[in-house]
């Protein structure tokens, strides 16, 4: 999408307003005809009165209160104009914010694989702001200027068709200015809004990860980065100002100068007798009038770029294609799963799985495990519709999962995953995620969980804050929550992606005894990183560098010696020996 076509898209939405844009440029019109008034009053108290030695009171006084008159009525308009057309500006603005958001909540999630999140949030907040300069400063500004100019070249030829001439001649050069100023500066102010973005993503990055900067020692570096960014920032709005500098007021100042002194020479040219000292003066308000809007509008040409970029952006995120969901809106029918042939890349280079195929009836327990990279959280995304499949299939309830709607698959699958996210609100809130719950099943859920009887004890209960507010949870309490959140509304299958890897043993011995009371009531699949979560497990995939290299249960894998027999032995020789350290460090106690 080239700038005019950005430039066209964004000027329509000032047509979602009809009747208040319609109201906002017939008050505009009376402004500039009030505007143009006070010249033309005093011409005629120049060259009727003043000039002819001749002051009737009456006259006199009606010209005097038509001047303070249309001098009130401008600003009155004007004030009217700016307000109403501020309004229609910002109701745009958070249209198209609303537009962005919720065109990159509707994503796929491999559209965020390689974005920072920085990135994103600079779009929605940044970009937008930029979008609102353009309707409140740019366009409600260039309205303004066309309307006061066309008002006072009208009233320029009627006082003289002659000196208009002259000054009309000031027009074409303004816009070849214009054009020059948009050529120069464009690419300017590209890179200027560009380089605010990365600096805005170094940000946001450094607070989100400060705990792993300090720890790492790397605060140099970073603050050098960041340096980087900022000092090329600096250049580039150096080089803005530069061309501002040469293109803007100075260049029009001239103009208007030799247009001025244009007047002056035909004026002395043509006498006094021909051309009145009222016209003249009518004739230099009129074009000290004209030459500030068109300096108004060469300023406003920098923020015109920098919106004309921040459109580009957000028109992109806006026309990205959202998640692909099938049609199938009705309900998982019960809870197998069926793998066959699948594999899938991120990069379309590289694959992550190749030809997995594995089943588990309604009801049964099975379990992902391998080495960190082996492709076992690929596989549950898969299973969870983040990725589209790219080769082979997955079907659930006996359907294929890329038939299934959006609704079918959130009310049939649900994940808790190994870091799950705590919303700063009360504990209501962060259970139900915006849906209509009970307080019932809401306690039902966390009872199955055995967290009732500590949010039971908490100040407020349901309604006391947690995350950033009253209450911070421990990381097991946090799994816990998670998996309360899909307990309210029983799916047909349930996936915990190494939910006990970062709980102590007490909490893992509540997770373990939530899912044997979920047993043969859902589908549950386990991706562990401790073997002993999954020895019940009916089927265990032991996945390693995207391959399935052994495939039964616990005592099967055991007999069969292989990878998943080396994995078991191995912590069971890590248990031992912290076993045997904490004895030891027992025994030392009790000598000393």
């Amino acid at each position: 999408m080239n700038k005019r076509e950005v430039l066209a898209r964004l000027l329509r939405y000032l047509m979602d307003d009809k009747k208040g844009f319609a109201i906002a440029a017939v008050l505009l019109l009376f402004a500039a005809i009030a505007d143009v008034s006070g010249p033309w009053l005093i011409r005629i108290f120049l060259d009727d009165y003043l000039a002819q030695d001749y002051f009737p009171p009456t006259a006199l006084w009606l010209l005097a209160i038509g001047y303070i008159g249309a001098t009130v009525l401008s600003a009155s308009l004007h004030y009217s104009y700016g307000l109403r057309f501020s309004r229609i500006a910002i109701n745009i603005v958070q249209t198209i914010r609303k537009k962005v958001y919720a065109s990159i909540i509707n994503q796929p999630l491999s559209a965020f694989d390689y974005v920072p999140a920085g990135k994103l949030v600079s779009r929605v907040t940044n970009d937008t702001e930029s979008l609102k300069e353009l309707y409140v400063q740019v366009i409600a500004s260039f309205l303004n200027s066309v309307a006061l100019i066309t008002a006072m070249l009208v009233a320029m030829y009627l006082l003289s068709p002659t000196l208009t001439i002259v000054v009309a001649v000031l027009l074409p050069s303004v816009v070849l200015v214009m054009f020059l100023y948009q050529r120069r500066s464009s690419p300017a102010y590209r890179d200027s809004r560009d380089l605010l973005t990365d600096i805005n993503s170094v940000m946001s990055e450094s607070i989100q990860g400060m705990s792993l900067i300090q720890l790492m020692g790397q605060e140099q570096r970073f603050s050098e980065r960041f340096s980087s960014l900022t000092d090329q920032h600096l250049t580039t709005e150096v080089k803005i100002v530069k061309i501002n500098g040469v293109l803007l007021r100075p260049l029009i100042d001239l103009m208007s100068g030799v247009a001025l002194v244009s007047l002056v020479v035909i004026f002395g040219w043509q006498g006094h007798e021909v051309i009145g000292v009222g016209v003249l003066y009518a004739f230099i308000s009129y074009l000290g009038r004209v030459t500030e809007p068109l300096i108004e509008l060469m300023q406003r040409l920098s923020l015109l770029q920098q919106a004309i970029m921040a459109g580009e952006r957000l028109f992109e995120l806006m026309d990205a294609k959202p998640h692909q969901y099938g049609s199938d809106d009705a309900p998982i029918g019960n809870g197998d799963i069926e793998i066959s042939d699948l594999t899938f890349s991120y990069d379309g280079k590289t694959s992550v799985l190749m030809d997995i195929n594995a089943s588990v009836k309604e009801g049964g327990f099975l379990a992902l495990v391998g080495h960190t990279g082996s492709g076992k959280s690929t596989l549950a995304s898969l299973m969870m519709g983040f990725y589209p499949v790219q080769a082979g299939s997955i079907k659930l309830g006996g359907r294929s999962i890329s038939s299934l709607t959006q609704n079918a698959m959130r009310t049939g699958i649900a994940m808790v995953q190994q870091d799950p996210h705590v919303l700063s609100a009360s504990f209501r809130e962060n259970v139900t995620l915006g849906r209509e719950v009970s307080d019932e099943a809401i306690w039902q859920a966390l009872d199955q969980v055995d967290l009732a009887d500590y949010v039971q004890h908490l100040p407020k209960g349901l309604d006391t804050l947690i995350g950033t507010g009253d209450v911070t949870l421990s990381a097991g309490q946090k799994q816990l929550l998670a998996l309360a959140r899909v307990l309210v509304e029983r799916p047909r299958i349930l996936i915990l992606d190494e939910a006990t890897a970062n709980i102590d043993s007490g909490t893992e011995e509540r997770v373990q005894r939530a899912l044997s009371s979920l047993r043969h009531t859902m589908t549950i699949v386990v991706i562990a990183h401790r073997l002993s979560t999954i020895a019940d497990a009916d089927n265990i995939l032991v996945l390693h560098r995207g391959n399935v290299e052994e495939q039964g249960n616990h005592q099967q894998l055991l007999a069969n010696k292989g990878r998943y027999w080396q994995m078991y032995q191995l912590q069971q020789t890590k248990a031992h020996l912290v076993e045997l350290e904490q004895i030891a460090c027992g025994d030392a106690t009790i000598t000393e």
